[in-house]
């Protein structure tokens, strides 16, 4: 079996819960057709840099998949049948990827650069100057 990377974008009107379902209908697709989702990373809702049927953001999600190439297919025509998913890309690799995808090494640094902060140096929030 081959090794894929597929990311898509879904309308930014969808709610978490609605996207988690669609990547769980795709990895359903997946499993059925003898291949095996090795990790699914939801991206969250980003901005796009252009827009694309009137969405200016968009729920990114990535699948890294080990499947023969019928499974692939089968996978991308339902893809191209949803109109919830704005767009896709399949690519196909020589290894699959353990680490965090840089969509969300970036989301966890800019999470611990916040934890960071706390409240030291601000002062107090009621109300009292220094």
């Amino acid at each position: 079996m081959a090794f894929y990377e597929t990311v898509f974008i879904a309308r930014q009107d969808l709610s978490a819960a609605q996207v988690e379902a669609l990547a769980a209908l795709l990895t359903d697709i997946i499993t059925q057709g003898q291949g095996e989702v090795t990790k699914t990373e939801l991206c969250g809702l980003r901005p796009l840099a252009y827009s694309i049927k009137k969405n200016r953001k968009g729920h990114y999600v990535l699948f890294n998949i080990e499947a023969p190439a019928p499974t692939i297919k089968e996978m991308e025509r339902q893809i191209g049948l949803n109109e919830d998913i704005l767009r896709h890309l399949t690519i196909k690799l020589e290894k699959l990827d353990t680490e965090p995808s840089s969509l969300m090494q970036s989301k966890q640094s800019r999470d611990r650069r916040y934890e960071s902060f706390g409240n030291e140096g601000y002062g107090s929030f009621e109300g009292e100057r220094e």
